[in-house]
């Protein structure tokens, strides 16, 4: 029901600003498309910081909407936005709304006005290094390395900073989420078979799996219950070596 209370507060959103019944309908199927996405560890998370259930579904459903912005900017891209018409004319308005709303959303939240700017910072980069993924033709791992930091790092840290604003969690807000993005991230690729990881040399995918193994220890050591249901799905992905030890 927390990831569902979200969605709904996302849709209320929506709903306030009155768009033609066209227009709503397509950043209706961009927000189904990106659920369940990250809902139901945006309200945990909050939850466990001690959030107000006013703020945090404000602040926890503005999130959900930069997610499904980047997520639709991601499947434009790649060629799989199969949940619009059109989608070459009729995403980049919908990304814009999505965008727009997440902001108007926030903005109503209780996040300070630098908080903001910081987060729109991080936006910045992430949108600048899904730039530089569709750009690239060989990936090895210091590449694959500096596009994860950006468009799952960066992500995952400004979702905590903003979600996290006042809270006792507030200062371990950038450390936890950039260590939570790129693990997330390097297991994605894993199990989805993506070329970005399984078309580097053997050699950088080794380098890239002990590089996602620190990230994975660094949320554990956090100690948040909040994050043992990401852990237990993207520590399979990265089995320890011949040598070491499960701890």
């Amino acid at each position: 029901m927390s990831a569902g209370a979200v969605f709904q507060e996302a849709l209320r959103a929506l709903r306030r600003h009155g768009l033609p019944e066209e227009a709503e309908r397509d950043v209706l199927a961009a927000m189904e498309a990106g659920r369940p996405g990250p809902l139901a560890l945006l309200y945990a998370a909050g939850a466990e910081a001690g959030l107000g259930r006013e703020v945090l579904l404000r602040r926890a459903a503005g999130l959900f909407l930069c997610s499904c912005a980047a997520n639709l900017a991601d499947d434009l891209a790649d060629g799989e936005c199969t949940y619009l018409a059109e989608p070459q004319r009729v995403g980049p308005g919908v990304q814009f709304a999505l965008q727009a709303l997440c902001f108007a959303t926030l903005a109503r939240a209780e996040v300070p006005a630098p908080v903001l700017a910081e987060a729109a910072g991080a936006m910045v980069t992430a949108a600048g290094l899904q730039v530089l993924e569709v750009r690239t033709p060989t990936w090895t791992a210091p590449r694959f390395k500096q596009v994860a930091e950006g468009i799952a790092g960066q992500q995952w840290a400004l979702y905590l900073r903003v979600l996290w604003e006042g809270t006792a969690l507030a200062e371990r807000a950038v450390a936890v989420g950039r260590s939570l993005g790129l693990a997330a991230h390097v297991a994605e690729d894993i199990h989805s078979g993506d070329e970005r990881f399984h078309g580097m040399p053997e050699e950088d995918r080794h380098e890239v799996l002990a590089w996602a193994r620190e990230a994975v220890d660094a949320v554990r050591r956090e100690g948040l219950v909040c994050l043992d249901a990401v852990l237990s799905t993207v520590q399979p992905h990265f089995p320890s070596p011949p040598g070491r030890g499960t701890g």
